[in-house]
């Protein structure tokens, strides 16, 4: 993580927010006694991920086993440190594209040998529950539609940024960062500098305010992309999601969105497009029902698009959709969950088909089964099927997939 000039000025910025957010420094725990307060964190993930994709001759096979190391420091006055290390290696099959292996007679699976530093940031925390980050941190806003630390890859996304985050009051929250670059899931030292990190100069602020009925959210992001500088955009959004008790053991959830995406900085004023979504859900004893509705605006020439997103959450696991067509996308969706003891169910049916012109893609079933012992000890099988309508040539979306996953992870 290089010392650019914008670091510089982040620093004065921090310096200067110290000086006004911080008490008199009267007290305080030593040097050493913050390192010594500090706590370990080890992750350690194996998944075996399968891929049967048409036009391939052969699947793709991907056995990799991904660990993370972390440290924090305990405070000193307000100050902390965090660091963290990924490592991820092939373990046995390796038959799959990962980006960065060459070997693209396979199906992609986005899980590329890899070592590198996930986050290293230093943090103050200030008054009213107020937490300044400076340095390489996750960052997932919301339900990560818009920004988010893809944390289903074994390589997690991260971002070099400096970011506040606050809580006024029970009800007021806000969230503001300027983003200098995301570091991306395909490794740090994929042979393509394009996957391997996204330039930036990107600005984030969010308002949200809860009451009885939910809480609704205000957001702004202004994402300048240096590389691409012709995919730059502006997204101004609405978002309210709530939960309402109706009886014993009945619960009724709903979620509503909308945000409108323009042109920014260099980018042509083709870049123009609306994000609409809406779900209903509700909660009886053990079982979660729910119908949702997801609009990507599209109008031939630009799709409405999340670059920076958690994509795997949405529009189906096989992936289809990481970059919305220029014809736009409608998501019309229902899942089921329950909760077995500590096994959980999930089922996912999805249909697509395009915002412009109204073109089937396609439709998808997702089926998993999860299982924790405790805090540290989880397993997880999954399987996705997608079925392409659409006869669009070289279009993820008009390919059929179907994925098997079992996965595995230990945290402590």
């Amino acid at each position: 993580m290089t010392m650019g000039g914008w670091k510089v000025r982040a620093v004065v910025v921090l310096a200067l927010l110290v000086g006004i957010l911080s008490p008199p420094m009267l007290a305080g725990k030593s040097l050493r006694r913050a390192i010594e307060e500090g706590a370990i964190d080890v992750d350690l993930r194996y998944r075996y991920e399968n891929v049967d994709q048409e036009g391939f001759d052969e699947d793709a096979d991907a056995s990799t086993a991904r660990l993370r190391l972390g440290f924090g420091s305990g405070a000193y006055y307000g100050f902390s440190v965090y660091v963290d290390f990924e490592v991820l290696r092939a373990i046995g099959a390796d038959d799959y594209n990962s980006t960065a292996n060459g070997k693209d007679e396979f199906p992609a699976v986005f899980d590329p040998e890899d070592e590198e530093v996930n986050q290293a940031y230093l943090a103050y925390t200030a008054p009213k529950k107020t937490e300044i980050r400076l340095g390489r941190q996750r960052i997932a806003l919301d339900n990560e539609r818009f920004v988010g630390n893809v944390g289903w890859r074994q390589l997690e996304q991260t971002f070099d940024a400096i970011s506040v985050n606050g809580e006024p009051s029970n009800r007021i929250s806000f969230f503001a960062a300027h983003l200098n670059g995301a570091n991306r899931i395909f490794g740090e030292h994929n042979p393509d500098s394009t996957k391997a990190e996204m330039d930036l100069k990107t600005e984030l602020a969010s308002a949200a305010y809860t009451w009885n009925l939910g809480t609704v959210t205000a957001y702004a992001h202004f994402n300048e992309q240096e590389n691409t500088p012709e995919k730059s955009h502006r997204n101004i959004g609405l978002r309210f999601s709530g939960k309402r008790s109706l009886a014993k053991d009945l619960d009724l959830l709903y979620t509503a969105e909308l945000t409108d995406q323009s042109d920014y900085e260099d980018a042509p004023s083709t870049v123009d497009a609306s994000y609409y979504f809406g779900e209903l859900g509700v909660v009886v004893e053990r079982w979660t029902v729910k119908l949702g509705y997801e609009s990507l605006g599209g109008d031939g020439i630009y799709g409405f698009q999340t670059p920076l997103a958690t994509l795997h959450k949405f529009n189906g696991w096989t992936d289809r959709f990481l970059v919305t067509p220029a014809t736009g996308l409608q998501d019309l969706y229902a899942s089921v969950s329950r909760k077995v003891s500590r096994y959980k169910l999930l089922g996912v049916y999805h249909e697509f088909s395009a915002d412009e012109g109204g073109a089937d893609y396609g439709t998808e079933l997702g089926l998993s089964v999860a299982r924790s012992y405790g805090d540290h000890l989880s397993w997880l099988i999954k399987y996705a099927n997608y079925d392409a309508d659409s006869a669009a040539a070289g279009a993820p979306f008009a390919l059929d997939t179907e994925i098997v996953w079992f996965a595995t992870q230990l945290r402590f």
